[in-house]
């Protein structure tokens, strides 16, 4: 339930779970970004100005005033908001963290402990309870770091000095409509620094859409100690993206010799019975069962695990929309429900990219003729293609994949 992609596995394994991804920043994110942090004078006189706006989408007066009466700024916030890691991990340095031995114990147990509740989710939701769990798994450690942060205060002093202030006052009216709806109070509306809340990390909006009152107490309460109304609200949340019950998420594969890598990605959809044609087997090098249109994904490229990935992969990613973050949850649902970890290696010689290294990258691609539509430091599409037609270029494996070693042979 996060911010729309950007580069997540800048802080993924430094927490119990994902957080907000960060978007390339527009010049005039940058001259916000490098203002002088707001004082607490500043901050009364902003919600001074706010309260109109609040109250003309109808939070009331007495909803507000109560709400922002013990409002204070908060400049741990913006240092964490402005101060990411300027590597990013490898997928299979996070995976180890988010599918250790020890979340998977910790989620079977879990599984037993709420058999019950996961079980009527799952018939009520058609959203299988392994998946649920993984994602409170990764998101809270199965509800143990919900986050003590005041999301008021925080969400007030991300939306007076924050990069992306607009995003966050809508966030913080979002939140006022909770408070007046009666679903918490303001004391126990507590979370991570960038306002996500629960057991399974709502941010404010995303509770208005899809909280579920799954005990029928009146109240979506995400915040208690129970987690019956999380989980139920996770599993709506999947439900109503399109959630394709019985289908998995995807599967690790085997690909035969000689593979057209070009053919590799999320944008390129084929049937199992065209996969299967091409030589596409399990990772055991069964036959694979047809669960419908499917792409492979090749998260460290040629060296590393191929998946193949269906409809529901794409459902997670409305979740988060990180890649690493969506083969998390579904490896470790898999391993929830009795599966194996992935048979192939990573290939972990490689080392992360920092953020001016992938712009240099896409600088040095395009000067060498293989054009990346712009220089941002995200690994997109279009870099990926042209990442491709460097190596076949110089007679390498055209995975796509943005390695080191690219950018050590590019001019």
């Amino acid at each position: 339930m996060r911010i729309p992609l950007g580069v997540l596995l800048l802080v993924l394994a430094s927490t119990a779970g994902a957080t907000p991804p960060i978007t390339p920043r527009a010049p005039d994110m940058v001259r916000e970004h490098a203002r002088i942090p707001a004082s607490a004078r500043q901050l009364d006189g902003w919600i001074a100005g706010f309260r109109s706006r609040a109250l003309a989408q109808g939070i009331s007066a007495a909803t507000f005033d109560r709400a922002m009466a013990d409002v204070t700024y908060l400049s741990d916030v913006i240092e964490k908001d402005r101060n990411q890691p300027e590597f990013t991990k490898q997928i299979w340095e996070y995976l180890d963290s988010a599918i250790s031995d020890t979340r998977v114990s910790n989620g079977r147990q879990m599984l037993r402990d709420h058999a019950r509740t996961l079980a009527e989710v799952e018939r009520r939701y058609g959203v299988e309870k392994e998946v649920v769990a993984a994602i409170w798994g990764l998101e809270s450690a199965y509800g143990r770091i919900r986050g003590d942060v005041p999301v008021i205060s925080a969400l007030a002093t991300l939306a007076l000095d924050g990069r992306r202030g607009r995003f966050f006052e809508e966030q913080l009216v979002a939140a006022l409509r909770i408070l007046q709806a009666g679903d918490t109070t303001t004391s126990r509306m507590v979370g991570s620094w960038a306002g996500a809340m629960g057991h399974t990390q709502f941010i404010p909006t995303s509770f208005l859409s899809y909280a579920a009152d799954f005990d029928g107490d009146g109240r979506r309460d995400i915040w208690s100690d129970d987690p019956a109304d999380a989980l139920a609200s996770t599993a709506n949340y999947l439900r109503r993206f399109g959630w394709t019950t019985g289908q998995p998420w995807g599967l690790e594969v085997a690909l035969p010799d000689g593979f057209d890598y070009g053919q590799s990605g999320e944008r390129i959809k084929k049937s199992v019975a065209d996969w299967t044609a091409m030589g596409v087997r399990d990772a055991a090098g069964n036959r694979i069962p047809d669960h419908g249109r499917a792409s492979i994904l090749l998260p460290a490229g040629a060296r590393g695990v191929a998946l193949m990935i269906f409809d529901n992969f794409h459902v997670i990613e409305r979740y988060n929309a990180a890649d690493a973050y969506v083969i998390a949850v579904g490896h470790l649902s898999d391993r929830l429900a009795g599966g194996r970890e992935f048979r192939a290696g990573w290939p972990r010689d490689d080392r992360p990219l920092r953020f001016s290294e992938k712009q240099e990258l896409q600088q040095r691609l395009t000067r060498a003729g293989f054009d990346t539509q712009g220089v941002d430091g995200v690994i997109g599409p279009n870099t990926i293609a042209a990442i491709r037609a460097f190596q076949r270029s110089v007679g390498m494996v055209p995975d796509g994949y943005a390695s080191f070693e690219i950018l050590r042979r590019l001019p």
